[in-house]
């Protein structure tokens, strides 16, 4: 195959040269991308700490008991932790609202601030939704601002100029999203895992993520954690340097990746989203209904049908991942800085996310 050839070349920046295959190839040549939906050859089953995660914590967050998770690793990359879908029937689609619908909302910052006066991008899900729901097919309908949105930043606040986090740019982390990625992290072997910083991230079919790596936190030893919501997409993993070939991954709705150890600082992007495999508009997992019957102590909630149709209607040609990240270790301290005010400047909005452009170079840390 063409994929694997590419792969042998090796040499100077093999990763880009997959990037690029994979960016352009029709959906059909994509028999090298590994599908942990039937887990083979390099793949390999992980085992998880069950005993770290009670049952009722993992139900409070929307996940199944971490005894039903399925859990895998990639020969090669020691630290790398894949686990398909673990959510509980219905709960994908809180993540998926909190996404369009609260987290945008200030004080948090999202790539339209930047180019728009602050009372504008108050309320982006009020301002979007009609448009949304009234929305049809066509290419030249004029995009909502949902539609615009590129990323939201929680937490800590990365600054795209410097490329660092700082202590007077943060804002308060969401408490559901917090709790969801402490039981995941602790499931996976890492206990005390607080989240400190997000970066949200939209793609339609049009979009990619260019080649990066995620090193601007303090603390390296708390792993990074990604969670997927709506269509599919390629996931290219790399190595220490760009000149390592990459090995490419399908990535579905409700899937988790957690990237720790050696894993942790490894080049990667994504090249591509796709339809589901299903061949449905949604993935099947979405059109599932939430248990009226929630725990106590539950961080989801229920969705209005109103609400989810406009979600359902943002997904038919989208996908929403969730990057999470600890900045730093217990009893850490940023730094003391001089001459910088902790806001920087984003990359601008556009089409999708270009690998080489200025926004792409000021963007490092993302998926």
């Amino acid at each position: 195959m063409a994929a694997a050839a590419l792969t042998r070349e090796g040499g100077e920046d093999a990763f880009r040269r997959l990037f690029r295959f994979y960016r352009q190839r029709d959906a059909s040549d994509l028999r090298g991308v590994v599908d942990f939906s039937a887990p083979g050859g390099q793949v390999f089953r992980s085992q998880l700490s069950i005993s770290s995660v009670s049952d009722q914590d993992a139900y409070r967050a929307g996940l199944q008991p971490v005894s039903q998770w399925k859990a895998y690793g990639l020969n090669g990359y020691p630290g790398f932790i894949f686990i398909p879908n673990p959510f509980l029937p219905g709960c994908q689609r809180h993540w998926v609202k909190q996404c369009l619908k609260l987290y945008p909302q200030k004080p948090n910052v999202c790539n339209l601030d930047l180019h728009m006066a602050p009372e504008k991008t108050i309320d982006l899900w009020g301002q979007s939704k009609e448009q949304l729901r009234r929305k049809g097919s066509s290419k030249r309908e004029p995009r909502s601002l949902l539609e615009k949105l590129r990323w939201v930043t929680l937490g800590y606040h990365y600054n795209w100029d410097t490329k660092k986090y700082s202590a007077n740019h943060h804002t308060p982390f969401p408490s559901d999203l917090a709790f969801l990625s402490e039981q995941v992290a602790a499931a996976c072997g890492f206990r005390g895992f607080q989240a400190q910083a997000g970066i949200l991230n939209y793609y339609h079919f049009d979009s990619s993520l260019g080649i990066h790596v995620d090193e601007s936190e303090l603390d390296h030893s708390r792993p990074l954690l990604s969670f997927s919501f709506g269509q599919s997409s390629i996931f290219l993993l790399g190595g220490l340097k760009r000149e390592e070939a990459p090995t490419a991954m399908f990535m579905h709705s409700g899937d988790i990746m957690v990237m720790s150890g050696f894993s942790r600082l490894l080049y990667h992007a994504v090249p591509r989203v796709l339809p589901n495999p299903e061949g449905t508009a949604l993935p099947s997992c979405l059109d599932q209904a939430l248990s009226s019957d929630l725990p106590v102590g539950s961080v989801i909630e229920h969705s209005s049908d109103e609400d989810w149709q406009v979600c359902a209607k943002y997904l038919l040609s989208s996908r929403i991942n969730m990057t999470i990240r600890q900045v730093l270790a217990e009893g850490q301290k940023f730094p003391e800085e001089s001459g910088t005010n902790g806001e920087g400047q984003a990359p601008s909005e556009d089409g999708h996310h270009q690998e080489n452009s200025r926004a792409k170079r000021h963007k490092p840390n993302m998926d």
